[in-house]
């Protein structure tokens, strides 16, 4: 009996009638009577894949869609590179269902770490005990690790979604996302001593991260018309990073966060102030832009930020997290309940318990919120004024 293989087909360059050179994919398809017919269709033009590697590349998602309702020995060749290409054109494209953040954290790790370990291997030939101890090798922290894991995950369930193949060797791979190192918080004196040395727009910016707890490409992508200074309330809509709006990480990212009163008094002052105080303007729009985009978030953090943490005093790694970080520790340590922390930071839970919690702002929620909020309005120890 003829071995059946993995269908490659075959790519060449040709000049049309018109004079311009072209890149031709030809393969074959078996008709409904058992014959084969040739097909092809044209990659593209010289001038846009001016190699030959270049053109390869661009055909591997198309041959891998081609083979996919081939019989399962046919498709046994297919390699964890080709597999790759395939989930980056139709996973990790920009329009679908994940942020721009998420696409490129993805496509590092795979250039740095995945496919040169992983590139040659057959599907079949990746084992759930090999990666295990390659992932034990790798000079990177928990929660890099668990994060490349999780993706490896990824790309064999979309193979498995294309019939590509029937089991995932990922799932029983073993990588803890625990933390080696506590995370540097911030207490509420040195929060404090912070807010003394920042100038506007930072110090605005850092007053809302440390009530609200948004992430820095929550924070920068708010518009005036997300801030319901009526309800106190914000509302998340959209994120940015890079200087790209896509969506929120989550769905549970977009729940409304509550606006202490003096605080919603802060952005008050802060629209008064600013040359962008109209409703579709952003709430920290820059100069540099002419307010067509936010700071950028390292910018915002070396101009403003940095500067302060020297002037205070405080030393450490910090970070935009660090006042996630910090606004969380301190609702802990001050009796709130881990679900209601959970909420306000807005974290995905699919916990049955959490599910009972309703997405509108209620008043468990605010009153935690506001006790922060009078714990870095209060006048430091030792200040008359």
């Amino acid at each position: 009996m003829k071995r059946i293989r993995f269908q490659q087909g075959s790519l060449r360059l040709y000049e049309r009638a018109a004079g311009d050179q072209v890149w031709e994919y030809r393969w074959y398809e078996t008709q409904l009577d058992g014959t084969r017919r040739r097909r092809s269709c044209i990659i593209g033009s010289r001038h846009e894949y001016p190699t030959d590697a270049l053109a390869q590349k661009a055909v591997v998602a198309l041959r891998a869609s081609i083979n996919a309702e081939t019989p399962r020995a046919q498709i046994d060749a297919i390699s964890f590179s080709t597999l790759t290409q395939h989930y980056r054109e139709k996973e990790l494209c920009e329009g679908g269902n994940k942020t721009f953040a998420t696409i490129r954290t993805n496509e590092g790790y795979l250039e740095r770490w995945i496919l040169p370990r992983w590139s040659s291997y057959r599907l079949k030939d990746v084992k759930a005990v090999i990666v295990e101890e390659w992932l034990k090798s790798l000079p990177l922290a928990n929660g890099s690790k668990a994060k490349i894991r999780n993706l490896m995950h990824a790309i064999f369930n979309h193979a498995i979604r294309w019939e590509w193949h029937d089991k995932n060797p990922i799932t029983h791979v073993r990588q803890s996302a625990k933390r080696q190192r506590v995370p540097l918080v911030l207490n509420i004196e040195q929060l404090k001593s912070l807010l003394e040395y920042l100038k506007e727009p930072g110090k605005t910016a850092v007053l809302l991260d440390i009530l609200t707890g948004l992430r820095v490409s929550e924070l920068l992508a708010l518009k005036w018309s997300d801030v319901d200074f009526e309800n106190l309330e914000l509302h998340v809509t959209r994120s940015i990073s890079l200087q790209r709006v896509g969506p929120c990480k989550t769905e549970a990212s977009q729940k409304p966060v509550p606006l202490d009163p003096e605080l919603a008094e802060v952005l008050l002052l802060w629209r008064r102030r600013s040359p962008y105080p109209m409703d579709d303007d952003w709430v920290f729009a820059s100069p540099a832009s002419k307010g067509e985009l936010p700071y950028w978030s390292y910018s915002l953090f070396r101009v403003y930020i940095r500067p302060a943490l020297k002037a205070a005093g405080i030393t450490g790694k910090v970070g935009w997290h660090t006042f996630r970080h910090s606004f969380a520790t301190i609702l802990k340590s001050h009796g709130e309940d881990v679900k209601t922390v959970q909420e306000l930071l807005r974290h995905a839970n699919s916990s049955v318990t959490m599910n009972l919690y309703a997405q509108a702002v209620t008043d468990i929620k605010r009153s935690a919120q506001s006790k922060v909020a009078r714990l870095v309005f209060e006048p430091k120890k030792g200040n008359s004024e």
